[in-house]
């Protein structure tokens, strides 16, 4: 990966990692050991899930540039769709809490959104790539009478 996407990336995986120890902690309090792991399960998911997803939309954003609107939309909705059956599977799990678990997925998924919105509006991303030989002499491409 580019250093402009591994950048995107950790902006935002450092506040999910963050808000996500928020929510084990508060789980852990009020529901117990497994209200922890099921947050902790929950962070893990989140950034597992965006993270595969940003770096699929990077690489498309590369290779096929024309598919990029397309994809990150398709992308979105199929990320967004596979945490709920996430959360479906594991809805009378024993392993964790299921609500902790929920809750965490849904704030965690939020932050993680938000936060990759804020580095990508401050990041400074060439919309053209720029030509190596600019220094050339520019080619006529007009008629020549």
């Amino acid at each position: 990966m580019p250093s402009n996407d591994v950048r995107i990336l950790a902006q935002a995986a450092v506040p999910t990692a963050a808000v996500g120890a928020v929510a084990a902690v508060v789980s852990g309090v009020l529901a117990g050991g497994k209200g922890a792991v099921g947050s902790v399960v929950a962070a893990l998911v989140t950034i597992l899930f965006m993270g595969l997803g940003l770096y699929v939309l990077q690489r498309t954003a590369k290779s096929l540039p024309h598919l990029f609107q397309a994809m990150g939309l398709m992308l979105y909705a199929a990320q967004i769709l596979l945490l709920f059956i996430f959360l479906a599977a594991f809805k009378n799990t024993t392993l964790f809490n299921p609500r902790a678990f929920a809750i965490t997925l849904i704030a965690t998924t939020l932050v993680w959104i938000g936060s990759q919105t804020v580095a990508h509006m401050k990041s400074k991303i060439l919309y053209v790539e720029p030509d190596s030989s600019a220094g050339s002499k520019p080619e006529k491409t007009g008629p020549s009478s």
